[in-house]
């Protein structure tokens, strides 16, 4: 069995922070319930001084903001999204300015 370790390359430093936002209960957030419970410590890892916000709000729509230099903001809806498909929106997010 061979063994994969999920690395994230190091987000652009002008992302100056990441939300998520996302419903305890509702299926279409289940994508990144799962991404935070599986691969937010890496992310985290990975980039140690940039704030990561995970919000939880009964029937909200599940999306991730970058925050960039000069308070520009970006956002991605995540509904029905896997873990996998958030990290790839997260790491597209982390590229762009």
């Amino acid at each position: 069995m061979r063994l994969t370790v999920l690395r994230f390359a190091r987000l652009n430093p002008s992302v100056k922070e990441l939300r998520l936002h996302l419903c305890q209960t509702g299926e279409e957030s289940k994508g990144v319930r799962d991404f935070v419970n599986t691969r937010y410590v890496q992310l985290k890892r990975d980039n140690p001084t940039l704030p990561i916000l995970v919000r939880e709000c009964s029937g909200v729509q599940p999306r991730v903001w970058a925050r960039y230099e000069l308070g520009k903001e970006k956002s991605v809806t995540l509904t029905n999204a896997t873990a996998e498909d958030v990290s790839k929106h997260i790491e597209s997010l982390g590229k762009a300015q």
